[in-house]
Protein backbone atom coordinates (compact mmCIF):
# COMPACT_ATOMS: atom_id res chain seq x y z
CA UNK A 1 0.00 0.00 0.00
CA UNK A 2 1.22 3.48 -1.00
CA UNK A 3 1.55 6.16 1.25
CA UNK A 4 -0.75 8.88 -0.02
CA UNK A 5 0.84 12.31 -1.59
CA UNK A 6 0.15 15.70 -1.23
CA UNK A 7 -0.83 17.15 -4.90
CA UNK A 8 2.99 19.29 -5.08
CA UNK A 9 4.88 16.62 -3.53
CA UNK A 10 3.63 14.59 -6.18
CA UNK A 11 4.63 17.45 -8.75
CA UNK A 12 7.58 18.30 -7.80
CA UNK A 13 8.80 13.98 -7.66
CA UNK A 14 7.55 13.29 -11.03
CA UNK A 15 10.10 12.23 -13.33
CA UNK A 16 11.47 10.32 -15.94
CA UNK A 17 11.93 6.76 -15.36
CA UNK A 18 13.81 4.48 -18.23
CA UNK A 19 14.31 1.24 -15.84
CA UNK A 20 11.15 -0.31 -15.81
CA UNK A 21 10.04 -4.13 -15.04
CA UNK A 22 6.77 -5.41 -16.03
CA UNK A 23 5.71 -5.64 -13.06
CA UNK A 24 3.37 -3.48 -11.24
CA UNK A 25 2.90 -1.60 -7.58
CA UNK A 26 -1.10 -1.27 -7.87
CA UNK A 27 -3.82 -3.76 -9.64
CA UNK A 28 -4.85 -2.62 -12.83
CA UNK A 29 -8.01 -2.20 -11.50
CA UNK A 30 -6.31 0.88 -9.70
CA UNK A 31 -4.74 1.64 -12.87
CA UNK A 32 -8.74 1.55 -14.72
CA UNK A 33 -9.43 4.08 -11.65
CA UNK A 34 -6.92 6.20 -12.68
CA UNK A 35 -7.46 6.65 -16.01
CA UNK A 36 -10.89 7.03 -16.06
CA UNK A 37 -10.66 10.01 -12.82
CA UNK A 38 -8.50 11.81 -15.08
CA UNK A 39 -10.95 11.45 -18.17
CA UNK A 40 -13.56 12.72 -16.34
CA UNK A 41 -11.75 15.65 -14.18
CA UNK A 42 -8.95 17.03 -16.80
CA UNK A 43 -9.62 20.35 -18.28
CA UNK A 44 -10.21 21.24 -21.89
CA UNK A 45 -11.18 24.33 -23.72
CA UNK A 46 -14.41 24.86 -23.86
CA UNK A 47 -15.13 21.66 -22.23
CA UNK A 48 -14.21 19.76 -25.99
CA UNK A 49 -13.31 16.41 -24.10
CA UNK A 50 -11.52 15.85 -27.07
CA UNK A 51 -8.73 13.56 -25.52
CA UNK A 52 -9.26 9.63 -26.03
CA UNK A 53 -7.39 7.17 -24.26
CA UNK A 54 -5.98 3.81 -24.95
CA UNK A 55 -4.68 1.32 -22.16
CA UNK A 56 -2.51 -1.23 -23.19
CA UNK A 57 -1.33 -3.73 -20.52
CA UNK A 58 1.08 -6.80 -20.27
CA UNK A 59 0.84 -8.27 -23.47
CA UNK A 60 -0.83 -5.67 -25.02
CA UNK A 61 1.87 -3.85 -24.23
CA UNK A 62 4.81 -5.73 -25.46
CA UNK A 63 2.67 -5.69 -28.93
CA UNK A 64 2.99 -1.96 -28.99
CA UNK A 65 6.75 -2.03 -28.99
CA UNK A 66 6.70 -4.60 -31.48
CA UNK A 67 5.05 -2.73 -33.57
CA UNK A 68 7.41 -0.46 -33.28
CA UNK A 69 10.13 -2.03 -33.94
CA UNK A 70 8.86 -3.64 -36.91
CA UNK A 71 8.03 0.22 -38.28
CA UNK A 72 11.15 1.56 -37.59
CA UNK A 73 13.48 -1.65 -38.69
CA UNK A 74 11.64 -0.86 -42.09
CA UNK A 75 12.83 3.23 -42.23
CA UNK A 76 16.13 3.13 -41.01
CA UNK A 77 19.38 1.64 -42.25
CA UNK A 78 20.55 -1.29 -40.36
CA UNK A 79 23.16 0.27 -38.06
CA UNK A 80 21.16 2.87 -36.96
CA UNK A 81 18.61 0.30 -35.97
CA UNK A 82 20.84 -1.14 -33.53
CA UNK A 83 20.70 1.44 -30.82
CA UNK A 84 17.12 2.09 -31.60
CA UNK A 85 15.96 -1.59 -31.28
CA UNK A 86 17.83 -1.33 -27.80
CA UNK A 87 15.83 1.51 -26.36
CA UNK A 88 12.79 0.30 -28.13
CA UNK A 89 13.50 -2.96 -25.79
CA UNK A 90 13.78 -0.80 -22.84
CA UNK A 91 9.96 0.17 -23.39
CA UNK A 92 8.60 -3.31 -24.02
CA UNK A 93 10.40 -4.80 -20.92
CA UNK A 94 7.73 -2.34 -19.31
CA UNK A 95 4.57 -3.24 -17.35
CA UNK A 96 1.88 -1.29 -19.79
CA UNK A 97 1.34 1.57 -22.34
CA UNK A 98 -1.30 4.50 -21.94
CA UNK A 99 -2.06 6.01 -25.65
CA UNK A 100 -3.00 9.70 -25.89
CA UNK A 101 -5.26 10.41 -28.64
CA UNK A 102 -7.11 13.79 -29.79
CA UNK A 103 -10.54 12.92 -31.70
CA UNK A 104 -11.46 15.77 -33.93
CA UNK A 105 -15.18 15.72 -33.61
CA UNK A 106 -15.40 17.82 -30.67
CA UNK A 107 -12.74 20.42 -32.24
CA UNK A 108 -14.63 20.54 -35.43
CA UNK A 109 -17.86 21.00 -33.83
CA UNK A 110 -16.13 24.48 -31.54
CA UNK A 111 -14.53 25.57 -34.60
CA UNK A 112 -18.08 26.10 -36.55
CA UNK A 113 -19.74 27.07 -33.17
CA UNK A 114 -16.97 30.02 -32.78
CA UNK A 115 -15.76 30.61 -36.04
CA UNK A 116 -13.52 33.33 -34.73
CA UNK A 117 -11.47 31.12 -32.39
CA UNK A 118 -11.50 28.33 -35.24
CA UNK A 119 -7.60 28.66 -35.48
CA UNK A 120 -6.95 28.10 -31.66
CA UNK A 121 -9.38 25.24 -31.04
CA UNK A 122 -6.22 22.63 -32.40
CA UNK A 123 -3.94 24.48 -30.56
CA UNK A 124 -6.20 23.84 -27.42
CA UNK A 125 -6.66 20.29 -28.21
CA UNK A 126 -2.84 19.92 -28.05
CA UNK A 127 -3.30 21.42 -24.04
CA UNK A 128 -5.84 19.28 -23.44
CA UNK A 129 -4.03 16.29 -24.19
CA UNK A 130 -1.29 17.73 -22.55
CA UNK A 131 -3.14 18.00 -19.09
CA UNK A 132 -3.94 14.60 -19.36
CA UNK A 133 -0.32 13.61 -20.09
CA UNK A 134 0.83 15.14 -16.88
CA UNK A 135 -2.36 14.24 -14.47
CA UNK A 136 -1.81 10.62 -15.66
CA UNK A 137 2.50 10.26 -15.37
CA UNK A 138 2.23 11.80 -12.12
CA UNK A 139 -0.58 9.85 -10.23
CA UNK A 140 0.89 6.66 -11.44
CA UNK A 141 4.40 7.74 -9.77
CA UNK A 142 2.40 9.01 -6.54
CA UNK A 143 1.45 5.71 -6.28
CA UNK A 144 4.86 3.88 -6.63
CA UNK A 145 5.23 3.11 -10.62
CA UNK A 146 8.07 4.93 -12.34
CA UNK A 147 7.33 6.11 -15.92
CA UNK A 148 8.72 7.95 -19.15
CA UNK A 149 6.57 9.72 -22.16
CA UNK A 150 7.25 8.50 -25.71
CA UNK A 151 6.28 9.87 -29.22
CA UNK A 152 6.85 7.52 -31.87
CA UNK A 153 3.52 9.03 -34.06
CA UNK A 154 2.81 9.21 -36.78
CA UNK A 155 5.06 6.39 -37.39
CA UNK A 156 3.27 3.50 -35.34
CA UNK A 157 -0.27 5.68 -36.09
CA UNK A 158 -1.28 3.23 -38.84
CA UNK A 159 -0.36 -0.24 -36.92
CA UNK A 160 -2.26 0.78 -33.69
CA UNK A 161 -5.09 1.98 -35.27
CA UNK A 162 -5.78 -1.38 -37.02
CA UNK A 163 -4.27 -3.75 -33.90
CA UNK A 164 -6.99 -2.09 -31.60
CA UNK A 165 -9.38 -1.04 -33.45
CA UNK A 166 -9.13 2.98 -33.19
CA UNK A 167 -11.31 5.43 -35.31
CA UNK A 168 -9.07 6.29 -38.84
CA UNK A 169 -9.51 10.15 -37.30
CA UNK A 170 -8.04 9.88 -34.41
CA UNK A 171 -4.60 11.81 -33.94
CA UNK A 172 -2.23 10.11 -31.75
CA UNK A 173 -0.23 12.28 -29.79
CA UNK A 174 2.35 10.94 -26.74
CA UNK A 175 2.37 7.06 -25.04
CA UNK A 176 3.17 6.82 -21.43
CA UNK A 177 5.17 3.73 -20.80
CA UNK A 178 5.30 2.32 -16.96
CA UNK A 179 6.09 -0.40 -14.79
CA UNK A 180 7.99 -0.71 -11.56
CA UNK A 181 11.03 1.86 -11.35
CA UNK A 182 14.51 -0.54 -10.62
CA UNK A 183 16.98 2.42 -11.17
CA UNK A 184 16.92 5.93 -10.75
CA UNK A 185 15.56 8.59 -12.69
CA UNK A 186 16.78 11.16 -15.08
CA UNK A 187 18.22 13.82 -13.36
CA UNK A 188 16.62 17.09 -13.26
CA UNK A 189 18.56 20.52 -13.85
CA UNK A 190 16.96 24.00 -13.16
CA UNK A 191 16.90 26.97 -15.79
CA UNK A 192 17.00 30.16 -12.82
CA UNK A 193 13.50 31.25 -11.65
CA UNK A 194 14.17 34.77 -12.21
CA UNK A 195 14.69 33.65 -16.07
CA UNK A 196 11.20 32.53 -16.07
CA UNK A 197 9.09 33.65 -13.63
CA UNK A 198 7.89 37.40 -13.42
CA UNK A 199 5.64 38.64 -10.43
CA UNK A 200 3.98 42.38 -10.61
CA UNK A 201 2.07 44.04 -7.69
CA UNK A 202 3.24 42.88 -4.95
Amino acid sequence: MTVPKSFFDAVCTRRTYYQLTNQSTIPDSRIVELVDATVLNAPSSFNSQSTRLVVLLKKEHEKLWEIAKDSLKAMLPAEAYVSTEQRLNGFQKAYGTILFFESPGPVKALQEKLPMYADRFPVWSEHASAIHQFILWTALEAEGLGANLQHYNPVIDERVSSEWNVPADWSLKAQLVFGTPTGEPMEKTYQPLKERVFIHGL
